[in-house]
C-alpha cells in the first residue's frame, strides 16, 4: 500500500443520531483515513471536537472492539466508573460485549483530536446509556429503537435505575 496523503481524506461533520441527538454532535468531525485507505474490517479515523464539543453519546457496542488515543489537546473520557483526563499520548480501549458506556468530551478552550479504531463488523448492537435509545447496526442500515427493542419513535425517560 502506498504511502497515505491524510490531506485527501474525507471529512465527515455527519452524525446518523435522529434528533435531539444529531444536532449535539455540532463542533465535531472526523478524518476518514479507513476509507481513504479503502480498508474494510477495522474503520481509522482522526475526530476533531472544538471546545465544548463532545465526540458521540456515551455508548459500548456488541460486537465491535475500540481504541482511541489523544493526539493533541485534552479531552475527558466519560465513562460507566466516572471521568478521566486524557492527553496526547493518552490511550483507552473498550472490549466487544462489556457493557461500559463510554465517550470524548472537550472542557478545554482549544480544538483536541483523537484517533479512534474499531471493528467493521456486519451486524452490531450499539446501547446508549444515556437515553433510551440503541441502533442496530447491519448491511440494511442501521435502525434505532428503544432498549426494549420497541421502534425508536423519539426521547423518553429511561425506567429508574436503567442506563
Amino acid at each position: 500500500m502506498p504511502r497515505l496523503d491524510p490531506s485527501l481524506a474525507p471529512v465527515s461533520a455527519a452524525s446518523s443520531y435522529p434528533e435531539p441527538y444529531a444536532s449535539q454532535m455540532e463542533g465535531r468531525s472526523a478524518q476518514l483515513l479507513g476509507d481513504l485507505a479503502g480498508l474494510t474490517q477495522f474503520g481509522v479515523n482522526i475526530v476533531t471536537l472544538q471546545p465544548g464539543a463532545v465526540a458521540s453519546l456515551r455508548h459500548w457496542h456488541l460486537r465491535e472492539d475500540e481504541f482511541a488515543m489523544v493526539l493533541d489537546g485534552v479531552l475527558r473520557l466519560v465513562e460507566d466508573d466516572g471521568e478521566t483526563e486524557m492527553r496526547a499520548g493518552d490511550c483507552a480501549a473498550w472490549q466487544a460485549g462489556v457493557p461500559n458506556g463510554h465517550r470524548f468530551v472537550n472542557c478545554s478552550q482549544d480544538p483536541a483530536r483523537f484517533l479512534v479504531v474499531g471493528t467493521r463488523v456486519e451486524e452490531d448492537i450499539c446501547t446508549y446509556v444515556d437515553v433510551d435509545m440503541k441502533v442496530h447496526i447491519s448491511g440494511a442500515g442501521n435502525r434505532f429503537t428503544y432498549h426494549d427493542g420497541s421502534d425508536w419513535a423519539g426521547p423518553r425517560d429511561l425506567p429508574k435505575g436503567e442506563n
